[in-house]
């Protein structure tokens, strides 16, 4: 495919240049964003909205249930339109704990910890949730110590089991940066239940993603590239091959005509992380300077015209200091859209 076609689809399929109504809209479009760093993973979803939401109208979204957050691919936690979790699960959920096997086996965890760590905090967990300090202490109460990533890989099996997720977020002075885990068949209203899941995935994936291969495709959901062509083979009719091995979404959201040129993108950003190939949209020269590095970090990047132009930093602290740029950019473009990251932060 050709490089221009390339930047021009891609930030059309990630809401960039297309911007969805609500940031429920584009977390179903984009089916999951990654949200380790849980203010990136709400800035991936306002930065793809019209109308500039600010952090609490993510966070209500949250609370109403129509959001969620949940280890939903390569062992990560990603934010998810709370009716699609259960399907997606259903697909990923096994090979997630392929990729943990080791781990957990190291870390003493078999069906009998489970047990006796789901027994403890169940009934806490019906009366409004638990913060993940409170999920450990009901762990230690059983007996279970969560150091050294036990209690983690402990809740993400009980994300994977379908039993919890992440959902209401705790309120705090200034930025919350935490959420209660809840009950899945408490918290979640409605659920999806598509005719065939795997194709599903890749379908959705193509909509918010493309366009892409099925390379990327087995990257982004950690799927082994034999099931990936499944997918591919099982989606025929559903995406659009628009050159060898690369598809694109049948129906295509509409560009708005007062799009941003310039965007400033979150840590972890889906526009960059999601591809097992990121030539397409940053130099072969610029990836070492955006990552993932050495403590595995993807920096927060800025988007002109479809590529990566430059880094910058989103911890409240760093606001204001210059980005790192690889070229020349048009700064009042780089100010407008660093600008638009502190309004979503403001209270």
């Amino acid at each position: 495919m050709k490089t221009a076609t390339l930047l021009s689809e891609r930030p059309r399929s990630h809401r960039l240049s297309a911007p969805a109504a609500t940031v429920t809209d584009a977390a179903a479009h984009m089916l999951a964003v990654q949200s380790q760093d849980f203010t990136a993973g709400r800035w991936v979803l306002a930065s793809r909205t019209r109308g500039e939401p600010a952090i609490r109208t993510v966070d209500r979204a949250f609370d109403r249930g129509d959001l969620v957050r949940a280890w939903t691919m390569r062992g990560t936690l990603h934010t998810i339109r709370a009716r699609d979790l259960g399907w997606v699960l259903s697909v990923t959920g096994e090979r997630q704990r392929q990729q943990a096997a080791g781990r957990r086996r190291d870390l003493g965890i078999d069906e009998h910890m489970l047990a006796a760590a789901r027994e403890a905090v169940v009934p806490r967990l019906r009366d409004g949730g638990l913060t993940r300090a409170e999920m450990f202490a009901g762990f230690q109460g059983a007996g279970i110590d969560p150091t050294g990533q036990r209690g983690i890989h402990l809740l993400s099996e009980l994300t994977l089991r379908g039993l919890v997720c992440q959902g209401p977020v705790v309120r705090r002075e200034g930025i919350a940066r935490e959420q209660r885990f809840v009950l899945v068949e408490q918290h979640i209203r409605e659920h999806e239940h598509p005719a065939d899941p795997l194709a599903e995935l890749f379908v959705r994936y193509i909509d918010g993603h493309g366009p892409a291969t099925v390379a990327d495709f087995a990257w982004w959901s950690g799927l082994t590239l034999g099931l990936s062509r499944e997918a591919r083979e099982r989606a025929s009719g559903r995406v659009v091959e628009v050159d060898e091995g690369v598809f694109t979404a049948v129906r295509r959201p509409r560009r708005a005509t007062a799009a941003a040129s310039v965007h400033a993108l979150a840590a972890f950003d889906e526009y960059y992380i999601s591809y097992a190939d990121r030539t397409g949209v940053c130099a072969p020269e610029d990836l070492a300077a955006v990552g993932p590095g050495k403590n595995g970090m993807v920096r927060a990047t800025l988007v002109a015209d479809g590529r990566v132009v430059g880094c910058w930093t989103h911890s409240a602290a760093a606001l204001g200091s210059e980005p790192e740029l690889f070229e020349d950019v048009d700064m009042d473009a780089v100010r407008e859209a660093l600008a638009r990251f502190s309004r979503f932060l403001e209270d």
